[in-house]
């Protein structure tokens, strides 16, 4: 008797309050319902994600930067860290750093450049990440007709492994070809659903005219970004994960277009990183083109140990990077 009258209270009663019911002796007695335990939803200190940003924007005076965004999740790896990466795919030496040491070597060259960055930067955390092109644009059309090729997972596998050996992060860059981001994106969620595990996707290599790869510089809208947010935001939800960070490569002003309508989120990240290569003054005046005057919400820059240092050009220090506006808080080495 005494259990149907607390299930009967515990459906019918007022929340909160005190409740009487009768038991089998004909007595009166209280019932008090079990307090309902609200879920604490943690949240970022805004305070400091604001002061964090100010200190990236490097005084612009412009209002440009800091860019007026929604706040990331808790967990996010920005504005909290640098993030130092090495490019490249396994299968050629030829595309970058990645695959062409071998892999203690690499590995130890990378923290060297952590370690170099941070001594530049003691402000801000420097952490290493493995940047892998895991779908490559192709001159072939291949059996798909695609003009683009996926990665073996074991390669994916190889990857993960490595940077779990540093405690790095791990980035899968993603060449559509004649694909799109849609498709090759979902094609690499069950590597996305993994925390340390984030996106890169190239506008260079985006043939929506159906060109040939590498014949002509490609392009993104922002309706391709944005399909990259929304599966990322997905995972991240369905997952219970951290924001997810979207790096974003571009060197001319066609690789984007429409920037305005990026729909940044809590969930993701976006990084835009100027990918060029040449002199200095080429690729400072590219950042400040591409990057500083299209503000969406991080920014990046891609170094290149060979390209950067042909003829008399020299290769841009972490001293002389920070002194962009704003300053770069993605930095890869191709």
């Amino acid at each position: 008797m005494l259990l149907f009258s607390m299930l009967f209270c515990a459906g019918s009663c007022n929340n909160g309050s005190a409740q009487e019911s009768i038991i089998d002796n004909g007595k009166k007695e209280i019932v008090k319902p079990i307090p309902v335990q609200e879920k604490k939803v943690p949240i970022i200190d805004t305070v400091d994600y604001n002061k964090r940003m100010l200190a990236l924007s490097n005084n612009d005076i412009t209002g440009k930067w800091p860019v007026k965004n929604p706040y990331p999740l808790p967990g996010a790896i920005l504005p909290y860290n640098r993030i130092i990466a090495f490019y490249g795919n396994l299968y050629s030496k030829r595309m970058g750093i990645l695959g062409e040491l071998p892999k203690d070597e690499m590995l130890k060259k990378l923290q060297a450049e952590v370690a170099n960055w941070q001594a530049a930067d003691t402000t801000l955390k420097a952490i290493p990440a493995l940047h892998y092109i895991a779908v490559t644009a192709q001159i072939e059309p291949g059996n798909t007709k695609l003009h683009r090729l996926r990665m073996p997972f074991k390669q994916i596998d190889t990857i993960i492994k490595w940077a779990k050996s540093i405690d790095a992060l791990v980035f899968l860059d993603i060449q559509v070809g004649h694909s799109n981001v849609k498709d090759e994106v979902a094609s690499l969620e069950t590597y996305l659903k993994l925390p340390n595990v984030h996106l890169g996707i190239d506008p260079e290599f985006s043939m929506k005219n159906g060109e040939i790869p590498g014949t002509k510089i490609g392009t993104f809208n922002s309706d391709d970004i944005n399909d990259a947010i929304a599966i990322l935001a997905n995972l991240v939800r369905k997952n219970n994960l951290p924001p997810k960070v979207l790096v974003v490569h571009r060197f001319t002003q066609g690789m984007l277009t429409n920037y305005k309508n990026i729909k940044i989120v809590p969930e993701v990240q976006v990084v835009m990183d100027m990918d060029g290569f040449g002199g200095k003054i080429l690729k400072k005046s590219s950042y400040q083109r591409y990057i500083y005057k299209e503000p969406v919400q991080f920014t990046g820059v891609k170094l290149f140990y060979k390209n950067d240092n042909r003829n008399d050009w020299q290769i841009y220090t972490p001293g002389e990077l920070l002194e962009f506006t704003p300053k770069p808080i993605y930095i890869q080495y191709q």
